[in-house]
């Protein structure tokens, strides 16, 4: 089946597609170009005469990293499906505008984010950290975790199958990682079925700087093909390790990122408004950073800005600090600062 699939990637082929399709009209001529940075999709930019600009994805079979690695395409249907939902529950602005999608080609097309933007990922890495994206990232995580509670019913039917999840998430990031570090296993292994058990709300299951834009100070959110219906202490510890591999990594402003950190659950927290959920919620959390933090040394998915000492090191703080795990969160970014700082 996949060898009858287009490749966007090949402008001619994805003009002709477009313009028999009626997406553009025949007279148009797009510029077209490759957009680089991800590992599961062809993305591609198509920028119209009139002034009008989009977004097409096609999810790959086989991912673009150095070890085997496959998910089916059918996953970008969810994410379709994720971004129609998203755009009820998340803030206003802060989701591009579906277009269409094709179940044969394995397509989805959306309105560009209007330029200028830049990837806050790239930003963060320059060193460009602002407290107020920090903080607009956890409110905008907090609001679609809470807003999808009004629709838990039709939620947890829209986003039942977690296929993609396990296959982009649990097993690469944490069975992978426990087959490679054992020390870990059973923390991991446990996480893994604590995971599965639990199905509270809308998952993100990719809630990083890369797939957030910066367009007028604004965060926009990209990249929803591992949404499900789950537990939102993924998101959370997905999220976190980002904000908390940066401040390993970037030493000189460790303080900042781990500042970030701090802000970033206290919108999220205040975006809830429920202390009862965040109670319940933050041990749970807590485990989920810690894990993505080794996962993202050891699983199939590696940081590839971390150096392989800061690899080492990142390793061993985690493995200490998942011995006894802390309860709250601002209490592992300061412990995980810590250790980084006397390592």
């Amino acid at each position: 089946m996949t060898d009858t699939l287009i490749d966007i990637e090949q402008p001619g082929v994805l003009v002709n597609y477009l313009r028999e399709t009626g997406h553009i009209d025949v007279g148009d001529a797009p510029q077209v170009t490759t957009l680089a940075g991800g590992v599961s999709n062809r993305t591609v930019l198509l920028e119209l005469e009139n002034g009008d600009s989009y977004v097409v994805k096609q999810a790959l079979k086989k991912l673009r990293v150095q070890v085997d690695w496959f998910c089916s395409p059918e996953r970008i249907h969810r994410e379709a499906e994720g971004l129609r939902w998203l755009a009820r529950l998340a803030p206003p602005g802060t989701l591009p505008d579906f277009v269409f999608e094709d179940h044969i080609h394995h397509l989805l097309g959306m309105r560009a984010v209007p330029q200028p933007h830049i990837n806050w990922k790239t930003s963060l890495l320059r060193g460009d950290l602002s407290l107020e994206h920090a903080t607009q990232f956890g409110h905008l995580l907090g609001t679609i975790h809470r807003q999808s509670q009004a629709h838990t019913d039709e939620i947890a039917i829209a986003f039942a199958d977690r296929s993609f999840f396990e296959d982009l998430r649990l097993e690469p990031y944490y069975a992978y990682t426990a087959t490679q570090v054992s020390d870990a296993a059973a923390f991991l292994n446990a996480l893994i079925d604590e995971t599965r058990a639990t199905r509270l709300t809308i998952v993100h299951g990719d809630y990083s700087p890369k797939n957030i834009l910066v367009h007028e100070g604004r965060l926009i959110l990209l990249d929803h093909e591992v949404i499900h219906f789950g537990d939102p202490a993924f998101d959370l510890g997905f999220a976190q390790t980002h904000l908390l591999s940066k401040a390993h990594h970037i030493a000189h402003i460790r303080s900042n990122f781990i500042k970030a950190a701090h802000h970033f659950w206290r919108a999220y927290r205040a975006a809830i408004d429920d202390p009862a959920w965040i109670a319940a919620l933050e041990a749970r959390a807590a485990r989920h950073t810690l894990a993505c933090l080794l996962a993202r040394v050891d699983g199939r998915s590696p940081l590839e800005y971390l150096s392989d000492d800061e690899r080492h090191r990142q390793r061993a703080v985690v493995l200490e600090l998942m011995r006894n795990p802390p309860n709250t969160l601002p209490t592992l970014f300061d412990q995980f600062a810590t250790r980084l700082f006397d390592s």
